[in-house]
């Protein structure tokens, strides 16, 4: 079991050029209805390279260090803090801070390690398992038997999102952007996966037979796949969105929402309160849980790079040739 520090360290963001430092501060005091966590990983998301660009700042209420997602080591519980205990080994999503050996998390927001998971593994849980629960089963009603078309298929979400929908009975398919990771899809549990780099998805689907029969859309792309999303969409179809990674302009023509009764939404985890993802938390351990358990659902480790190559995994991730989850490693 742990002691706990006096310091830890953190990713700090220059504001001026926008380079990272590892940085010193005192250890955090959980408040009521927190843990303190001893990080042993942190999982990467797209949100951090934006918070790093100042594109997309913290809450008020939130940390100001980068990170979503850790796995560690329960130090301390704060007040009204029953179902943790010191020394459990968790993962969590953090409301920010997850880019430190030390960081706090809502005990609603806190989740066991599945059995036989390492700890770089578990970190690539939180964020991913709430958000593909939330927008394809929450928002989106995805039902066993149903066709679902994931967008950013080689992601940490789009890698997890396939798993879980085909678990939970889903016909998936998914775009990504070279032959090698479409093959890897398809292995994963994609019925097809279209290189959308040289592949028209829209006219891969046609020629399959499935327009108009997909019936939900999870779409990190936006730009000119909106109009393509639409067009293929099922009657009664559901499309959501969670980031606009082409763009969040385009000229759609929106006549076929109306004849097929599309619903189109969209969500940000972040900006969600904690009654809402703690209901997310729940809903998982009871329908996701048992299947990461049995070994039908893991996550994908692309990359795992130490806390002090912070720089190098940010670019890694910029890149875009990742395939499955990046992790830091304290």
């Amino acid at each position: 079991m742990s002691s706990t520090p006096e310091y830890r360290r953190y990713v700090a963001i220059n504001t001026e050029d926008r380079s990272l430092s590892i940085e010193q501060e005192p250890v955090p005091v959980p408040a009521p209805g927190e843990v303190l966590i001893k990080v042993y990983a942190a999982g990467l998301n797209r949100a951090d390279l934006l918070q790093r660009k100042g594109l997309y700042p913290p809450p008020a209420d939130a940390s100001p260090i980068m990170g979503l997602e850790v796995a560690g080591e329960v130090l301390t519980v704060g007040t009204d803090v029953s179902n943790w205990q010191v020394g459990d080994k968790i993962c969590a999503l953090t409301h920010g801070g997850g880019y430190a050996d030390c960081t706090v998390a809502p005990v609603s927001q806190c989740l066991p390690i599945p059995a036989g998971f390492s700890m770089t593994e578990a970190a690539a849980l939180p964020e991913a398992l709430l958000t593909v629960w939330h927008n394809i089963f929450q928002r989106a009603a995805l039902q066993a038997g149903e066709k679902v078309l994931i967008h950013g298929g080689a992601s940490g979400i789009g890698t997890l999102g396939i798993a879980i929908c085909r678990a939970l009975g889903g016909e998936v398919y998914t775009t990504a952007g070279t032959d090698k990771k479409c093959q890897a899809l398809q292995k994963l549990g994609a019925t097809r996966a279209i290189n959308y780099k040289t592949e028209d998805f829209e006219q891969v689907i046609t020629e399959l037979e499935l327009k108009d029969k997909i019936n939900v859309i999870l779409d990190m792309a936006g730009g000119d796949f909106i109009q393509k999303n639409i067009n293929i969409a099922a009657p009664e179809g559901r499309i959501v969105y969670i980031a606009f990674i082409r763009g969040a302009r385009a000229e759609v023509n929106f006549a076929p929402l109306l004849m097929k009764r599309l619903t189109i939404t969209g969500s940000t985890l972040r900006a969600q309160n904690f009654a809402q993802k703690a209901v997310m938390v729940e809903e998982i351990l009871e329908h996701i849980y048992p299947h990461l358990e049995g070994g039908t659902i893991r996550p994908i480790v692309d990359r795992v790079f130490p806390l002090n190559e912070v720089e190098q995994a940010h670019a890694h991730m910029q890149s875009g040739q990742h395939m499955g989850k990046i992790i830091l490693e304290m």
